[in-house]
């Protein structure tokens, strides 16, 4: 049985790759930050074996990690936040900035190490991370500056931990789930959350470990970084 672990399991695309995954007869782990959330989860999804942690507080994070006796196959960092909603560069929230990159850049890294052992057991093991587009060197805007460069951050920690880890045979990636209609892609995005997870899940399975290193779309198709 394949097992896998999702953070911000709690809502949107989380939520929804918990729901399919659990279709599937997998094992699935789910990630919430307060004990509300995990309860509203495991009401919506009683299959679902909730770790209850904040993604940016490294010793509750270690102590989910030891409390899980279990190989993990899949891992998805899924957890974020889109962060300030500046207009312009002049008007920086600098504080709202560095919880941006906390939560979206270096979290994701503190998830990988503190799971990486249960990765090293799995079958095939995957380690999947949510970027986004807006962080390509080659998508220039100026809005949302810290949602982007907090992922134009994660894809390079994405490029790391792919070189360090695939002599290890973990295959680690950057996705793009697409503009999702979610609280934060908003309701004229383009995809539903259903769509979305569907197509993340497909790639993950058909998932190589020559595949690692890429920066993938939800529907397979690769983006330059």
């Amino acid at each position: 049985m394949t097992t896998i672990l999702i953070t911000g399991a709690g809502r949107g695309i989380g939520l929804e790759l918990a729901r399919q995954s659990l279709a599937k007869g997998w094992r699935v782990y789910g990630s919430v930050r307060s004990v509300d959330v995990a309860a509203q989860l495991k009401n919506e999804l009683p299959g679902v074996e909730v770790l209850q942690f904040d993604v940016v507080d490294g010793k509750a994070i270690l102590q989910a990690a030891a409390s899980l006796d279990q190989p993990i196959d899949i891992l998805i960092n899924n957890a974020g936040i889109y962060g300030p909603d500046e207009a312009a560069i002049s008007t920086t929230d600098f504080e709202g900035f560095a919880r941006t990159l906390e939560v979206n850049t270096i979290a994701p890294l503190k998830i990988a190490q503190a799971f990486l052992p249960h990765l090293r057991k799995g079958s095939n093991p995957r380690l999947v991370n949510i970027s986004s587009i807006m962080g390509r060197m080659g998508h220039s805007s100026s809005n949302r500056i810290a949602y982007r460069v907090s992922k134009a951050a994660l894809n390079k920690v994405v490029q790391a931990l792919s070189s360090d880890l695939k002599p290890g045979g973990i295959c680690c990636i950057a996705m793009h789930p697409g503009w999702v209609r979610t609280d934060m892609g908003g309701s004229s995005a383009d995809i539903s959350v259903e769509e979305s997870a569907l197509g993340i899940l497909n790639v993950i399975e058909n998932l190589k470990l020559a595949d690692t290193g890429q920066f993938i779309d939800w529907d397979g198709t690769r983006q330059p970084w």
